[in-house]
């Protein structure tokens, strides 16, 4: 590439309204890495399209929450990004990203239908006519409900926090979708003795490898009542079914809740429990024990 050809290079914008992106915007983003400067990855302070929040501070670790995933899962591909938290609302938001980086394009990830303001306009069209021809706008849309209603795709709500990098559960998402189309929701409440770093880190990881088999999936850190997670879950999408995961043989604060049980009370879909392996701690407090072999098999 020629010097004049590198300086006209601009910054890709990735903005992601309400949720936080997926494979077809991954490959988006691939595709044109080595024509773009760089990658700025933004989100408005804008609800989430799943998970309980309360307060304003709480929108904000949301959004937060969806550019580092999404910066982390670039990573995962050898793509550096710098990442930025912008107004709740989203077409100032936008303006305010475009104004400050000067991209060449923008990525739009949304659902299909996406709506804003008091005239409730078509937020992509509205972008459209906005940025056009100056900066190019390419939407990749997340059709939530047309998934939902594919005779062939069985769309699962996965709940794991500490377990959601678990070869063990990878293994299974994928056995599943090798059987029958797939398209996971992943959400992961907080945790105290976790923190929110590692499990970016360890959601952007299996983002990662069910991406490289070609499956789709989406998914973030969420509020720390895992019921209310899920109960909001169901609420928002058809989901066909639940998959709760946590270590085998460890204390589970979500099994002592009876989160299980209680998520059966209010959802007619099934609800599969998978315990995986054990975790890193407690296999180092077996070896430290003097402990032979590690038992497989609870810890969320």
């Amino acid at each position: 590439m020629t010097p004049e050809v590198a300086e006209d290079r601009k910054p890709l914008l990735v903005f992601l309204n309400e949720v936080a992106g997926g494979r077809k915007l991954l490959q988006a983003v691939r595709e044109r890495q080595d024509q773009v400067s760089g990658v700025v990855v933004t989100a408005p302070q804008n609800q989430p399209s799943v998970g309980q929040l309360i307060d304003s501070s709480e929108i904000r670790e949301a959004a937060r929450a969806r550019v580092e995933v999404t910066m982390a899962l670039l990573s995962e591909f050898g793509i550096e990004s710098v990442g930025e938290v912008m107004d709740p609302e989203p077409a100032l938001a936008l303006d305010d990203a475009v104004r400050a980086h000067r991209p060449g394009e923008v990525l739009l990830s949304c659902l299909s239908d996406t709506r804003f303001g008091f005239m409730r306009r078509d937020l992509v069209e509205w972008v459209r006519e906005r940025l056009e021809p100056e900066v190019k706008l390419t939407h990749i849309p997340v059709r939530i409900e047309d998934d939902a209603i594919r005779w062939d795709l069985n769309h699962t709500l996965v709940v794991a926090t500490k377990t959601v990098a678990a070869p063990d559960l990878i293994n299974r998402l994928k056995e599943r979708a090798g059987i029958r189309p797939h398209r996971f929701t992943i959400i992961c409440p907080r945790a105290e003795d976790v923190s929110e770093a590692q499990v970016v880190r360890d959601l952007a990881a299996t983002l990662a490898e069910l991406y490289r088999a070609d499956i789709d999936a989406t998914g973030q850190p969420m509020s720390p009542d895992p019921f209310h997670a899920v109960k909001n879950g169901i609420e928002h999408y058809r989901i066909d079914d639940i998959l709760i995961s946590t270590f085998a043989g460890e204390r589970s604060q979500w099994l002592e809740d009876d989160l299980i049980g209680r998520v059966r009370e209010i959802t007619e879909k099934s609800v599969e429990h998978i315990e995986v392996g054990r975790s890193a701690t407690a296999v180092a407090a077996a070896v430290a024990e003097g402990e032979p072999q590690a038992v497989q098999g609870r810890e969320d």
